[in-house]
């Protein structure tokens, strides 16, 4: 099974080679890595050009943010199943692919996701936050559940079906994409009750107050979309967040 994992990047310098490391460091040897890169200004480029021998495929021109840079690697990809790596995330350990493609040897799982951990910018040791997915059911998805989407494989022919993300989204197009995935063409999924991604803090949607409240309405307005629920599930989605804090 070939492993497809798209990482969008743009001006990155700081962390940019800790991600592509992680991924090159695997123990899962059939994986695509594919790195499309907004048209970097800081040196970006120039550091991911050094690693253009290793990757499946390193693409840098201008784009319309990080959703049009997803989409560039999912027409891009020829892997059994899709997966993305951002560039300021790491992998928990280098098992996770391993995790990920024996989940997938069930032939009707259709999506695998895991738990995954907020670190600090310069410490990605050190766990601020703790998201513990749990298992799966569409009603959850009604009281604001999803999984962390940097930890959300799926197999490439579901991308075909669905389409990819919606750009009209600035920040929420990747839980529109689950939604979609999950509440309206119900797959089939499987839990991995372990780490698998560690994400640093100070993301886009969270960066400021008037990027929360954009991400809230634009949750909203995807729940709406979907037929998954509203107000309530919106709230309940937020609520979540301060439960990881006390999670472990």
């Amino acid at each position: 099974m070939k492993i497809t994992v798209v990482t969008a990047v743009y001006n990155a310098k700081d962390t940019i080679v800790n991600a592509i490391e992680s991924i090159l460091n695997q123990s899962y040897s059939n994986v695509e890595t594919i790195v499309i890169d907004g048209g970097s200004t800081d040196g970006t480029k120039e550091i991911l050009e050094e690693y253009r021998d290793r990757l499946s495929l390193f693409i840098s021109e201008p784009d319309n943010g990080i959703y049009d840079a997803l989409n560039k690697g999912i027409e891009h990809a020829t892997g059994d199943v899709v997966g993305f790596l951002h560039a300021d995330d790491l992998y928990d350990n280098k098992g996770v692919l391993s995790c990920v493609a024996e989940a997938f040897s069930v032939p009707a799982i259709d999506a695998v996701y895991g738990d995954l951990v907020y670190v600090y910018q310069a410490e990605p040791d050190k766990v601020i936050r703790y998201w513990k997915s749990g298992t799966y059911s569409r009603s959850k998805l009604k009281h604001g559940w999803m999984p962390p989407h940097p930890t959300f494989y799926v197999r490439r022919s579901i991308y075909d079906i669905v389409g990819g993300f919606d750009v009209s989204f600035h920040i929420a197009a990747d839980y529109d994409c689950m939604l979609r995935i999950l509440g309206h063409h119900k797959v089939c999924c499987k839990y991995i009750p372990q780490t698998l991604v560690k994400m640093r803090i100070g993301g886009v949607s969270n960066r400021s107050l008037s990027n929360i409240l954009l991400k809230s309405k634009e949750d909203y307005i995807s729940l709406r979309k979907n037929g998954i629920g509203g107000l309530w599930a919106l709230m309940w989605k937020n609520c979540r967040k301060l439960i990881q804090f006390f999670q472990r």
